[in-house]
């Protein structure tokens, strides 16, 4: 199994308050920042996110210049800690993960939330933004996708203070539950979003429908209850504009669909009997054909001789993606 490319930091810093100022020079002129800089803002509440969140900023990320932030949710398994899944979202902020390298390669700042799994608690996968999250009315994790967006509009204000500045849209990406999280994501909130990338997907992704084969699919299978959920309809008309890279190891096997935590009883048997058990090629293929039949503007890749799991040529690929959308 591959795993994802190590990436060597070259200098962090660390704020354990609300930012860490960041110098700058005094010509008026865009500067480069001189080391990777990583950045933590406190929750706050009142402004609609009950959590942390980092900002990394890449060597050489210029000042005064509009950029697109990137954004990656967390990944880190269960655990009743929020200190662990801190320690888990640093490490992919500014070490290890397909945000990073994208982050440094396009010198953009890659924002990543400090959200929790509870391990007491399996059932919400919060990392997946599942059923049983999107429905909670448990205050702390309630509508952790309107909890992202509050980050956002923090981050620009944050980051503008210091010189850095963003674009009104945000570039998303994340891979296995982190890229399920970024799929619903972006069918919730399509219009906020620049453009996607998410790959090691389980082979399935929500789709843009009510209903399949006559029968109704319900979040996070399809959309025939999204409104009744969030209280606005599906804007499909955004979605189908929004472009994105979905994305498939040949040989994964890695199916979240065969656990109670991500997928329900019921929603397995839908899977199952209406997409199929086996990932590649039979799962993906139908989505692959429902997306594109609905015309969403998403590119299915799938890489031979690979698992559950990217390697540099998928790592700059997705590069050369957000590239192609930067203006």
């Amino acid at each position: 199994m591959r795993t994802l490319l190590a990436m060597v930091f070259t200098s962090l810093f660390f704020s354990c308050g609300s930012h860490l100022p960041i110098q700058g020079n005094n010509s008026g002129k865009p500067s480069a920042l001189a080391s990777d800089t990583l950045l933590k803002f406190a929750a706050k509440p009142e402004a609609g996110f009950n959590f942390e969140y980092l900002v990394y900023l890449p060597k050489g990320i210029q000042s005064d210049v509009t950029n697109h932030l990137l954004v990656e949710t967390t990944n880190t398994g269960l655990n009743d800690t929020l200190s662990y899944h801190e320690k888990g979202a640093r490490y992919a902020a500014s070490v290890s993960s397909v945000g990073n390298f994208a982050s440094k390669k396009l010198r953009i700042p890659l924002l990543v939330p400090i959200f929790p799994r509870s391990q007491t608690n399996w059932t919400y996968y919060t990392h997946a933004l599942d059923r049983d999250v999107l429905l909670t009315n448990e205050a702390e994790i309630e509508r952790l996708d309107l909890q992202l967006l509050a980050m956002v509009e923090d981050a620009k204000i944050q980051l503008g203070a210091q010189g850095y500045k963003l674009e009104d849209k945000f570039f998303m990406t994340g891979f296995s539950a982190s890229g399920t999280f970024a799929n619903r994501f972006t069918l919730l909130h399509p219009e906020k979003v620049k453009a996607a990338a998410m790959g090691g997907i389980n082979g399935i992704a929500t789709l843009p429908v009510a209903d399949l084969a006559g029968e109704p699919l319900y979040y996070p299978l399809g959309i025939a209850d999204l409104q009744e959920i969030t209280g606005k309809p599906a804007n499909l008309e955004a979605f189908r504009k929004l472009p994105q890279l979905l994305y498939m190891g040949e040989l994964d096997d890695n199916d979240a669909v065969a656990f109670d935590d991500a997928y329900s009883e019921a929603e397995r048997e839908v899977v199952y009997r209406l997409m199929g058990k086996q990932l590649v090629p039979e799962r993906w293929e139908l989505v692959k054909k429902v997306y594109l039949e609905n015309k969403v503007q998403a590119d299915f890749r799938t890489y031979p001789a690979i698992g559950h799991g990217t390697d540099l040529r998928i790592n700059n690929e997705v590069v050369e993606f957000f590239r192609q959308h930067t203006n």
